[in-house]
Formats: C-alpha cells, sequence, structure tokens
C-alpha cells in the first residue's frame, strides 16, 4: 500500500511582511488624501497653466503662451515680482535678527523669564485679520500710534509718513508689521541657545573673549543649523506672502500705485477675480522654480557657514 503524497505546508506571513502590511493600512488615509488633495490638484495646476481655463468653459490648450504673456507682455507680473524681492529681502533678515535678540534676552537668569517667554509668544496666537486691521490703527496718519510717537519726539507734521497711503511707505510698513510674528518664533533660538554647552563660554572667558566674541565665535556657530532652518522656511513665507497686503490694501487691489501687489496677491486675483486660472496656474508654478531655485543656493551657500555638531570640515 503506498503511502499518501506529502501536500506542501502553506506558509503564512512572516512578522516583518505583517508589520509592513498593517504599516501600509495604517498609512493609507495619509496616503490617498495626499494623492487626492495634494498631488491631483498639483498635476491639474500644472495642466491648467498649459491652457486658457477659466472654470466657466472648457479649457483649450494654448501651449507657452500663459508664460510668454507673463514674461514678455505683463508689466503688473514683474512689479509684483520687484515687492516681494523687496519684502523677502528685509522681512527675513530682520525676523531673524529680532527672533534671536528676544531669545537671547530670555536666555539670561533673570526672575520671571517665564512670564517674559509666556508675553513674547503671544504674538503666534494672536493672528488673523482682527491683527492687520489693529495695524491699519497703528500706522493710521492722522491718530495711529506711529504717528502719534513721531509727533511726541518732534517730527513736523509734514514730515510724518503716509504709511499705506504713500508708495514709498507701504511697503516698509509691511515689513515693520512681519516683525509681530517674527517676535513669536523666539523659540526655536530659545531651544537651541539652552544646548550650547556652558563650557564652550567658560573657555573662551579664560582666553579673554568678551561677550561680543563669544556671541560670534560660539553661539552663532552652534546654533547655525536652526538659522539656517528659520532662513529656509522665513523665505519659503515671504515668497507666498500676500494675506496682510490684501487687507491693508484700499480694494484688496495691492495700492496705492501697485506698491503692495505682491506676487501672491497677484496670483490670488487673477485666480479668483478675474478667473483666468490658467494664467493664475502659470504663476504658481513659476512660484515654485523660483523657490526651488532659491532653496537650492542657500542649501549650497550653507556647506560654508552651517556648522552641525560632530561633523569635521
Amino acid at each position: 500500500m503506498s503511502a499518501p503524497p506529502v501536500r506542501p505546508r502553506r506558509r503564512g506571513l512572516g512578522i516583518r511582511q505583517r508589520e509592513a502590511l498593517w504599516g501600509f493600512v495604517f498609512v493609507a488615509p495619509w496616503l490617498v488624501g495626499f494623492l487626492a488633495f495634494t498631488v491631483g490638484p498639483m498635476l491639474f495646476s500644472l495642466y491648467a497653466s498649459f491652457t486658457n481655463y477659466d472654470i466657466t468653459s472648457r479649457a483649450d490648450w494654448v501651449g507657452l503662451r500663459n508664460y510668454q504673456t507673463l514674461v514678455g507682455e505683463d508689466p503688473r507680473f514683474w512689479k509684483s515680482l520687484g515687492n516681494t524681492a523687496y519684502y523677502t529681502v528685509f522681512s527675513v533678515p530682520l525676523g531673524i535678527a529680532v527672533g534671536l535678540l528676544i531669545a537671547s534676552l530670555l536666555n539670561q537668569d533673570v526672575p520671571g523669564q517665564r512670564v517674559f517667554r509666556t508675553v513674547f509668544f503671544l504674538p503666534k496666537i494672536l493672528t488673523g485679520v482682527a491683527v492687520l486691521l489693529l495695524w491699519l490703527w497703528v500706522f493710521n496718519p492722522e491718530v495711529g500710534l506711529v504717528n502719534n510717537g513721531l509727533r511726541a519726539v518732534g517730527v513736523p507734521e509734514n514730515s510724518l509718513p503716509l504709511w499705506f497711503q504713500d508708495p514709498a511707505w507701504s511697503k516698509p510698513a509691511l515689513v515693520i508689521m512681519s516683525m509681530w510674528s517674527a517676535a513669536g518664533g523666539f523659540l526655536f533660538y530659545l531651544a537651541a541657545l539652552r544646548g550650547v554647552p556652558k563650557d564652550l563660554y567658560e573657555s573662551a572667558q579664560l582666553d579673554g573673549a568678551n561677550s561680543w566674541r563669544q556671541f560670534l565665535t560660539i553661539t552663532i556657530p552652534m546654533i547655525s543649523p536652526v538659522i539656517f532652518f528659520k532662513v529656509i522656511t522665513g523665505l519659503t513665507a515671504a515668497l507666498q506672502y500676500w494675506e496682510g497686503a490684501l487687507v491693508v490694501s484700499e480694494g484688496g487691489k495691492g495700492g496705492p500705485v501697485d506698491s503692495t501687489l505682491f506676487y501672491g496677491l497677484y496670483m490670488w486675483e487673477t485666480a479668483f477675480t478675474e478667473f483666468r486660472m490658467g494664467k493664475a496656474s502659470a504663476m504658481a508654478w513659476v512660484l515654485l522654480v523660483i523657490t526651488l531655485v532659491i532653496t537650492a543656493v542657500q542649501l549650497q551657500l550653507s556647506k560654508r557657514w552651517v556648522y552641525y555638531e560632530g561633523e569635521t570640515k
């Protein structure tokens, strides 16, 4: 009598395979949302940038016409880029300097530091249109807090700036306004400062280095990764800035004389006021390319000044 045939044993999933499967199950909702609400709209925006899509009619393919119109036939495109560049060049360095200054002050061992840290963190909580409207009052030429202060120190009435009513002062006012949110970013610098070893300062003091020398040769290099992080995020945010200009400019049109027409505001106006989605999509992709180029340049330059603990150069 012959023996029954031996059936091959069915092997189930191993521990690693089961863990990987459950990992994909748990990440699936995010992955679906990412594909549906991020990648999908980006691909549609890229396609729309080559069409004359205006929501109400069928999108007709026009090739590079939208990009050619922006670069060669639209002076407001270059005006908005110039305004955005001005805001970025001044607001990002000043924001980093203000945040680092506040963090350095709050890093001192004096009584009441918890209260001061809470007070300086409030700008991160108090945001939105209400704060922008408050700034409108602060910069009001007639009754605003700033001009009243200038009157108090003897500035002649005919020399007082008109701020948002004057093309020469509108962008500086917005740069000053940006310091409100920059002050709330001190926590990054404070955390970095708390991580700098104390013995480095003690050694520098023994070598005769004063406080300013210690700040330049110890503090800045040791917290340079955080500064670099704030540079990248600050540049990205500044290039996309437009909400403040929408609220403070008359009618939200970037006035006076397009002095507050930032790139993001012009793109928003093109898309949701003129319904020229094709052109607005082209503007979005131009901004993406500009941001990527600036970020790539910063990454290259960071090799010269950003110090990571443990690495050798």
